[in-house]
């Protein structure tokens, strides 16, 4: 019987104060810790002279309570500081451990269910600001992937409803996978596939074959968040475009935070979320001391399937994770299970999967690493329309530090290789990039800062990142709204009434330096370069004005300049939220957006010619279909428009 199991014996006479429960699961937290952190140590000792080293990390065998998992891990997936568990029981009881710090008489705490933020090429070395002649900052046009999907990186493909090839356009619409044929003068439909049980899927294309991933639509929901928990990969055959066939379909028990495709890899990172247990909560005869006592009971009751995710290929669920392939993180990293799963678009039933036994909320891929981290929410009201009265945000308490985790990526398999730290909070994956094997992060203010937003700057040393160059002081009291990665610059955006635009030299990484500042009415959220010298910033004109889209001069990094500006009263620029609804076509000089006002959604096309701007405006879609609304430019030269209901070729001057 555990020490807290002696502090009560069920009956009304034996109920111990609640403080007398939390000091005895402290006590017990702080013993457990002692023991996993032995025996961590004695099992590193025993892996350097045992058979853990050829075999434990890649997960030959199952551990004990677990079935044989049919996933596979990269050799040797973790080479740095993260070590994986030598067996299920010491994973199982670091699990325990963590959860009994965070269980309440209600069930499962708040603190580590943090909300996940989706938000979801810029180059040389600058040389010295003698002069106020431009400086090469690398800065170039973004264009779309081959697949039409406007992303963060070049060479990395982000899931989308709508994808093509040049001759053909697949598009999602709710569960229906529909096939167009762009060959010709007009779109023509080629077929209709349902893909069962998907809820809120994207789609990502290589060759002759979809990728669709989603929500898992008869999975539990969370009970906190309400969000499906687990999630389905169905892959589909376009071999014969008239006759699209389902070759497989993988549902997995844990959330999708992120999709990526490289070539023809494909990357999903998954968050597990906390195990359902037989909770109780107070009410009626049950109090609230009893109500946790017999909540920490369930959490000591919990076994490692309660704590692992799994997977069905349509033939039975089987573990993802081997215990022997799941890394414990400190205790400070948060608790769940978070999984780096890897496929072929051939081979989608074949994941190599590798784990990390804590939460993270933000994953960014460059071309060859994954980092993840654990960022809390920012400071502030996250992607609210700040209002000019409103007094600024105190950093939150606790939220000091953000955990950084650095994995190289090799075709399906990830490598852990470094780790670190960093003070200040981490909005999005757009507060990340990597250039020169140099890790660049925008971070918010936290209980560990000032109010004042910061860039850092990360190189792998050894088996960690190393901080070697931090600027601060950028928006002070100002919430960071957008960020744009150069090699060799940063470009952000705070704001609270103005909307400052911060130009950061990163030539010498371990000397971050800023530039300049530019203040301006209102923010962008999105920032989108179009050549070496101007860019466009899409965002809010502040106060409730409505959207606006903003050109820039960055010829002189010192002296950025707004040059146009284009306003939308009462309108809502979607790109603010999601940049797949931007599209830049450089040969035409023309970028293509949506908007929404009240019940109408607006293409907006917008022409750059010598520093200014205009724009025509269309209805193209009403109601709640604003986020179907995309546009595609083909490689002859056509774009395509999708909307809602409907699929054709956008006439554009």
């Amino acid at each position: 019987m555990s020490k807290l199991e002696d502090l009560w014996d069920g009956t009304p006479t034996g109920k111990p104060p609640v403080d007398a429960i939390l000091a005895a699961g402290r006590a017990e937290a702080a013993r457990r810790r002692k023991l996993r952190q032995t025996v961590l140590a004695v099992g590193a000792t025993a892996a350097v002279v045992g058979a853990f080293v050829a075999g434990a990390a890649v997960g030959n065998g199952p551990g004990p309570h677990v079935s044989a998992s049919r996933s596979d891990a990269s050799p040797a997936a973790f080479q740095a500081d993260l070590k994986p568990a030598q067996s299920c029981a010491q994973l199982l009881e670091s699990y325990r451990d963590r959860g009994l710090g965070i269980v309440t008489a209600w069930g499962w705490g708040f603190g580590d269910r943090r909300e996940t933020y989706k938000a979801e090429d810029l180059g040389a070395d600058l040389a010295e600001q003698a002069a106020p002649e431009r400086t090469s900052s690398g800065q170039r046009s973004q264009t779309s992937s081959e697949t039409g999907t406007n992303v963060q990186e070049t060479g990395v493909d982000e899931p989308d409803t709508v994808k093509t090839d040049g001759d053909l356009v697949v598009r999602l619409r709710g569960r229906d996978l529909v096939v167009y044929d762009a060959t010709g003068p007009t779109m023509v439909k080629r077929a209709t596939l349902n893909l069962p049980r998907l809820e809120d899927g994207e789609l990502l294309l290589s060759g002759s074959r979809v990728v669709a991933i989603g929500s898992d639509a008869v999975s539990p929901r969370d009970e906190l968040t309400g969000a499906r928990r687990g999630s389905r990969v169905i892959a589909v055959s376009l071999a014969d475009p008239a006759d699209p066939r389902i070759t497989s379909t993988v549902t997995y028990s844990s959330r999708v935070l992120s999709a990526r495709q490289h070539a023809s890899s494909v990357r999903l990172v998954l968050a597990a979320g906390l195990p359902t247990l037989d909770f109780v909560q107070p009410g009626g005869k049950v109090s609230e001391r009893e109500a946790l006592a017999a909540n920490r009971r369930a959490v000591e009751k919990s076994t490692i399937k309660d704590w692992l995710p799994s997977y069905d290929v349509g033939d039975g669920s089987e573990q993802l994770l081997e215990c022997t392939n799941v890394a414990v993180p400190p205790d400070s990293a948060g608790l769940d299970t978070v999984s780096i799963v890897g496929f072929t678009a051939k081979e989608p039933t074949r994941p190599h999967a590798i784990g990390l036994a804590g939460a993270t909320t933000i994953a960014y891929e460059s071309a060859d690493h994954l980092y993840l981290a654990d960022s809390q929410t920012p400071w502030g009201c996250g992607r609210c329309m700040l209002d000019s009265r409103m007094e600024p945000f105190a950093p939150p308490k606790g939220a000091g530090t953000t955990h950084l985790y650095d994995f190289t990526l090799d075709g399906i398999d990830a490598v852990h290789v470094a780790s670190g730290e960093v003070e200040g909070t981490i909005a999005d994956r757009w507060s990340l990039d990597e250039a020169d094997d140099v890790l660049r992060v925008a971070v918010g203010p936290s209980s560990e800062t000032g109010n004042f937003n910061s860039v850092v700057t990360f190189r792998r040393e050894g088996k960690e990142l190393t901080e070697i160059g931090r600027l601060d002081g950028l928006g002070r009291d100002e919430e960071l709204k957008g960020v744009r990665w150069f090699d060799g610059l940063a470009v952000l955006v705070t704001y609270r009434e103005t909307d400052p635009l911060f130009t950061v030299d990163l030539a010498d990484p371990a000397k971050p330096r800023l530039l300049g500042e530019l203040k301006i009415p209102g923010y962008s959220d999105y920032l989108h370069p179009l050549s070496d010298a101007w860019m466009l910033g899409i965002g809010d004109g502040g106060g409730g004005s409505g959207a606006q889209i903003g050109l820039f001069n960055t010829a002189d990094l010192t002296n950025v300049r707004r040059t146009a500006v284009e306003s939308y009263p009462g309108a809502y620029a979607l790109a603010s939220q999601d940049p797949r609804s931007f599209t830049w076509l450089p040969l035409r000089d023309t970028a293509l957006t949506v908007i929404q006002h009240e019940g109408q959604v607006k293409l907006v096309v917008l022409k750059v010619t010598h520093g200014r701007l205009s724009s025509k405006v269309r209805t193209v879609e009403y109601g709640d279909d604003a986020a179907q609304v995309r546009t595609l430019g083909l490689p002859d030269g056509r774009v395509v428009l999708v909307t809602g209901e409907d699929v054709r070729f956008l006439d554009l001057p």
